[in-house]
Formats: structure tokens, C-alpha cells, sequence
């Protein structure tokens, strides 16, 4: 998703653009995604500048890709689960607020008007309308087909070529050699890779994640609702299992249940232990779902930084090579936002925002 950001806005930028992939479109984390679009879970920052900015260039983009991309702007809400979790959950909101975020607490008398299925006895929450949703693996090919950028699938880069002075000249691939001025490296998980074979430094790690898919249902979630809990294990530096629930409907009836994290490196191996938690915790939420059958469940990786903030912008040991990736969870919501800021600095514009927190040589000193 984020490398499709990036070519459609440095396409519309005037450029020559071409996309490899060794796998096909949105073969990779972006598919293994759910296509969250928030605010909700970023605390005052550069993430969450980056997550306000994302917000209108979806609406934008909403409203010029095929209606196939499912984007729904239906809100989240986070609900917590004794009185002082939601003492913390209204700080937390008033914070926020603070950035430009709209939140509105929900005492607990209200929750069952936005969440009919809520579990009872829960003490209140904070409604974020701004929240939305995207199928991602739609809007990344819908953002590709837009950019009219040559896209390349199946082939990998096995190498950067750089000159004499060590600036960019493209890559290399199986298929044969892709002259360009600039590389930008929108790999995701595997960011750090591409990263070493320009001969240039970046810490991104997996973070294992898997996901619980329901039969299709009526629309018994209406939002994105999530416990207060995750969103310090969105910020956690842990190695170790964190799951915490989120439960979303979809407009095409499943139900989406997540969410788990963890760093195992690229292990794909089905953990039930997992699964169990998962599902214990959405029914805790929604008793309304111990009765509905779970039809799959997938993994995918998310591309963790140990600050919890992308790496987006020029490579300052690498002439002409730029980064955008790093993003763990957030990519499908922050890619709008990420390729603008590519395309102002591949033209020699001004970026939206200050990318400064954003910079990949943050790191060189590692």
C-alpha cells in the first residue's frame, strides 16, 4: 500500500514511475492487513500529524477510486473495561483532542446506541468518528491502476546499482537492469533488507500478527471497536505475545477479529494459543459471536521500527535512495500521507509536515 501511495502522487507529480514486486500486488503485509485507517490509537505527535494528514487524502482518494475499495468511514470506538482504564482512555482522548482529533466519551448508558452487541457492564468509551476502514488489497491495486506507473510483479531487486560516487543509478533484478535517479524503498517488513543492499542501514524488524475471519453476518459491529488495552501494545517495545481485542464488521458480512503481536521473525506457524486469546477476548466483547463460526485466519508481519515511527525520506549515506517504510501497523492508513511527502521530495517541493521525526539516518549511528 504505501509503495502504491508512493507512485500514484509522484506519478501525478509528473514522473516516471515504476513498481517491481517479487510477489503479486498486496502480496505481502498489506494483504495480511485490515485495512485500518485510524487515529484513535496515536498519541500527540509526528505519528498522529502524519495520521490527520492521511485522513483527508483518503477521503480525497475515496472519492476518486472505484467505490470497489470498500472505504467506510464508520467511525471506532474504544471501550474500557473498569473504571480506571477509562479514566486513562479519557485522558488519553483529551490529549488527542489537543492534535485536532475529535473524541467523544460515551458514557456507559450510551454504548449500546452506537454498539447494540456490546457486552453489558461496561463502564463507558470514546467514540472517534474520524476512524475509517479501506479493503486493502483493493485500494492498493486501485491506487496502482491509477498511477499508470509500469508495474512489474514477480520480480525481485537483488541489487542497488550506485555510481562512482555512490548515488543511485537503479536496480537489478532476475528480468534485467532498471535505470532510474532515484529508488525508493517501500518494502515494508523487509524494508531493512533492501535497506543493506544500497549499502544503507535500517532496523526494521517483523512483528507477527494474525487475524480471526467469521462467517458472513448481518452488520452485528458497527464500528471498530477495540479494548482500551490496545493501544499500549501498539506502543510496546515487547518481543513477547500481546493480544488484545478489536472486532470489526465489514460491508461484505465478515467479521474481523484481531489483534496479536509478537516477534518471531518471519515464522508463519499457526499458533492456536493465539487464536484462543483472540477469540476469548472478542466474545468478551461481543457475547453475540460465541455462537458464529470462525471460516479462516492468516498472518502477516508487520514492519516494527524500535521508536515506533517510519522511516520516510532521503537516505543521507545514499544519494538518490529514499525510504518509506517502518510503518508496523499503520501503513494502510499512514501510505496516503507517506507517498506525498516521497513525491514533494523527489520533485523538490515542500513536504506537507515537518519530516524531521520521520528521517532514516536517525538511525546511522546503530
Amino acid at each position: 500500500m504505501v509503495g502504491a501511495a508512493c507512485a500514484y502522487y509522484a506519478a501525478r507529480s509528473g514522473l516516471t514511475v515504476t513498481v517491481v514486486d517479487r510477489g503479486p500486488v498486496a502480496g505481502g503485509t498489506t494483504g495480511a492487513g485490515e485495512g485500518n485507517l485510524l487515529v484513535s490509537d496515536k498519541e500527540p505527535g509526528p505519528e498522529l500529524d502524519l495520521a490527520l494528514l492521511s485522513t483527508g487524502l483518503w477521503r480525497t482518494l475515496a472519492e476518486d477510486l472505484p467505490q470497489h475499495t470498500e472505504y467506510e468511514p464508520k467511525g471506532g470506538l474504544v471501550v474500557a473495561s473498569t473504571g480506571p482504564g477509562l479514566d486513562a482512555l479519557r485522558d488519553f482522548a483529551a490529549a488527542q483532542a489537543t492534535a485536532g482529533v475529535t473524541a467523544r466519551e460515551i458514557p456507559a448508558d450510551r454504548l449500546h446506541d452506537l454498539e447494540p452487541h456490546l457486552a453489558p457492564g461496561l463502564p463507558g468509551g470514546v467514540h472517534y468518528p474520524q476512524d475509517a476502514q479501506v479493503q486493502p488489497a483493493l485500494a492498493a491495486a486501485h491506487l496502482l491502476r491509477a498511477s499508470r506507473a509500469e508495474v512489474r510483479t514477480g520480480e525481485e531487486v537483488t541489487a542497488v546499482l550506485t555510481g562512482p560516487g555512490g548515488e543511485v543509478r537503479g536496480v537489478r533484478t532476475p528480468s534485467g537492469t532498471l535505470h532510474a535517479p532515484c529508488v525508493v524503498n517501500a518494502a515494508g517488513t523487509w524494508g531493512g533488507e533492501l535497506a543493506r543492499l544500497a549499502g544503507a542501514y535500517l532496523p526494521v524488524l517483523p512483528r507477527r500478527g494474525f487475524v480471526l475471519v467469521t462467517e458472513p453476518l448481518p452488520r452485528v459491529v458497527r464500528h471498530k471497536v477495540y479494548a482500551a488495552d490496545y493501544v499500549a501494545d501498539v506502543a510496546s517495545a515487547s518481543a513477547a505475545l500481546q493480544t488484545s481485542a478489536v472486532v470489526e464488521g465489514t460491508p461484505a458480512g465478515p467479521v474481523l477479529i484481531g489483534a496479536s503481536r509478537e516477534r518471531v521473525g518471519f515464522d508463519r506457524t499457526l499458533s492456536v494459543e493465539v487464536l484462543r486469546r483472540l477469540a476469548a477476548q472478542a466474545t468478551a466483547l461481543f457475547p453475540v459471536l460465541a455462537r458464529v463460526r470462525a471460516l479462516r485466519t492468516y498472518a502477516g508481519f508487520r514492519p516494527y521500527m524500535p521508536d515506533h515511527l517510519p522511516a520516510i525520506g532521503a537516505d543521507p549515506r545514499v544519494p538518490g535512495l529514499l525510504h518509506a517504510c517502518g510503518h508496523e501497523g499503520a501503513g494502510i492508513g499512514l501510505a496516503p500521507a507517506t507517498g506525498l511527502i516521497i513525491a514533494r521530495l523527489l520533485t523538490g517541493g515542500e513536504p506537507p509536515l515537518d519530516v524531521t521525526p520521520f528521517r532514516p539516518g536517525r538511525f546511522a549511528a546503530a
